[in-house]
């Protein structure tokens, strides 16, 4: 494909792929401790999966793999990226449900984890809670949970396109 043969190294593009993740929580954070945003539970599981990617693609860059090594690295990236996008599309979900159904508000994610054991905590946080429908930033008409389900989305194509890219 000619679009293919005018990519940059894939090392490049690994590596411009783990400095995204690293803004986007490096935002993330700028938004919790500087514009006073509490994060939801579903918020924080969207964070390990942007870590998950973000050392994925830095893994990636350092080993500069050649195809067959770069479809396992996309193959990971499908993992984490799609788990995330699940995530975020959950709490869209959650989000855009009318006031009535909107789950009530439970314990905070870090009660649960000193409380619960993981597969609990887990289970309560993907059913979503009246915290996680509060719309507090929107861009474009996207709130955070929107804008992460299209970047986990972008990422993992990107990653596939990286697998036959030439370079």
């Amino acid at each position: 494909m000619p679009l293919l043969d005018h990519l940059p190294p894939r090392r490049a593009c690994y590596l411009l792929g783990f400095l995204l993740c690293s803004a986007l929580l490096a935002y993330a954070f700028y938004l919790q401790f500087v514009e006073e945003l509490e994060p939801c539970p579903l918020c924080y599981f969207q964070r390990l999966a942007m870590i998950g990617l973000g050392l994925v693609f830095l893994a990636a860059a350092l080993h500069n793999p050649r195809p067959r090594g770069a479809l396992v690295y996309a193959l990971l990236q499908l993992l984490i990226g799609g788990t995330g996008a699940a995530i975020a599309a959950r709490h869209v979900w959650i989000q855009h449900l009318p006031p009535e159904q909107v789950p009530s508000c439970g314990m905070g994610i870090f009660y649960m984890l000193d409380s619960l054991p993981v597969f609990e905590v887990i289970n309560k946080t993907l059913a979503g809670s009246g915290e996680c429908a509060k719309v507090d930033w929107t861009f474009l008409g996207l709130s955070i949970p929107g804008w992460n389900f299209l970047f986990f989305l972008g990422m993992v194509l990107a990653a596939f396109i990286l697998v036959r890219a030439r370079r």
